[in-house]
């Protein structure tokens, strides 16, 4: 990505290494290529680079190969662990929101939870998805989607109550025994 985007704009992977400021094991990523176009003076901050060429629809952007849900969930659960769906309803982060079915499914196959309470979950969907938590004993989770400065998210704007939280250790205690 950064190779296609040096044909057009002032950025090279030595720029964007440069904006690398939560150590040596950080996953370089697009937050760290939107803030190296922030630097070089293209964009006036990480939101606006994620809302042209970093974007995930602009030409220079490359998917990165993914597994499906069903995929995840079930390496999550024989890992021991307890998967919980990410921002499920942010129309700005999803083309297509997952369906209730969808939702019933992946339940079915050992889904954990919903984060509800996060920023880009409009309120109306939020009503959707804690009714589909209700439904299929999903864990309601919050998050604040916070990967360092450079994004309008507060760092804890949205969290998961500690009975949630103790609830994932028991349940993946339990996906441990099984």
């Amino acid at each position: 990505m950064v190779e296609l985007l040096s044909k057009d704009y002032p950025i090279t992977w030595q720029s964007v290494l440069e904006q690398v400021k939560e150590g040596s094991r950080t996953t370089i990523g697009r937050p760290h290529i939107a803030d190296a176009l922030v630097a070089a003076g293209v964009y006036k901050d990480r939101s606006e680079a994620f809302a042209h060429a970093v974007r995930t629809g602009s030409k220079y952007y490359i998917p990165t190969p993914s597994p499906s849900a069903s995929e995840v969930v079930n390496a999550v659960k024989d890992a021991g662990g307890v998967s919980v769906v990410a921002h499920a309803a942010d129309p700005s982060r999803n083309l297509t929101l997952l369906s209730d079915a969808q939702i019933e499914e992946l339940a079915g196959e050992g889904l954990g939870g919903l984060e509800v309470w996060h920023r880009g979950n409009p309120e109306s969907e939020r009503a959707r998805l804690l009714e589909l938590a209700e439904r299929y004993d999903l864990l309601v989770t919050g998050g604040s989607d916070w990967h360092g400065a450079g994004k309008p998210n507060e760092l804890g704007e949205n969290l998961t109550d500690d009975a949630t939280v103790r609830e994932i250790v028991r349940r993946g205690a339990i996906s441990l025994c099984d």
